[in-house]
């Protein structure tokens, strides 16, 4: 017998390589999820660009079709009653210690405008100094603690008692000129801050020096140089 020689099938796959058949790839589900979401933002994109522009204003309207939008007014009535607003006024002061601590016979002058509730207003202070100098000089206007040789709570009925510190003389000083009825148009002087000229003459016709400072012929209207007083003077 004729024994025949049985070639051994290959495999399909085996054969498919051989003739260079392509192999089949699997996706992944990953990548089949990217595309739908890459396609939606391509999509509110282009929706955004076709989006309509903003409505043109009411005066764009009428701008662009020739018209007048019609003038719009108010009117109230007679019987409403007008309102006004107070408002606070601010101003700055300086306090008794501070005045003692520059220690000056403008300080002082100042004390006693403070202590009587009078403005210290240049033209105010002016005339204190003045008359301070003109009752005991400048180089020694706090002598015995009196600088206007004020008689009022100081012991001295003439001008000649003395106080325990310079803030006592400028309080009772103030007080003096509130009090004393000869002394109203001084006062109201200093209140309304009024010229120089015209306080002065108060002064002198006053009762306050017995030689009415010869109704102002022992009087200088020199600005008044300034000094200060030893610090133990103001207590």
């Amino acid at each position: 017998m004729t024994s025949e020689h049985i070639r051994p099938r290959s495999s399909s796959r085996h054969t498919a390589a051989r003739r260079g058949a392509p192999r089949k790839t699997t996706s992944h589900p990953r990548n089949r999820m990217a595309i739908p979401a890459a396609l939606a933002v391509i999509a509110w994109g282009a929706a955004l660009m076709m989006a309509p522009p903003p409505l043109p204003s009411a005066a764009e309207t009428a701008q662009a079709s020739g018209t007048t939008l019609p003038e719009q007014s108010i009117t109230v009535a007679a019987t409403v009653p007008d309102i006004s607003v107070d408002r606070d006024g601010y101003s700055a002061t300086d306090g008794a210690q501070t005045l003692a601590a520059n220690g000056t016979n403008y300080d002082w002058a100042k004390l006693v405008l403070v202590f009587a509730g009078w403005p210290t207003t240049e033209s105010n202070i002016t005339v204190f100094t003045r008359w301070m100098r003109q009752e005991n000089g400048v180089d020694n206007w706090w002598n015995r603690n009196n600088p206007l040789n004020n008689g009022w709570g100081s012991g001295g009925g003439s001008g000649l008692g003395s106080y325990d510190s310079l803030v006592t003389a400028a309080e009772q000083c103030a007080d003096a000129l509130h009090r004393n009825s000869g002394y109203s148009a001084i006062a109201a002087g200093f209140a309304a801050s009024a010229p120089t000229s015209e306080i002065e003459a108060a002064i002198w016709a006053s009762p306050w020096a017995s030689s009415h400072y010869a109704n102002g012929a022992h009087w200088s209207s020199r600005p008044a140089d300034m000094v200060k007083a030893p610090t133990d003077a103001w207590g």
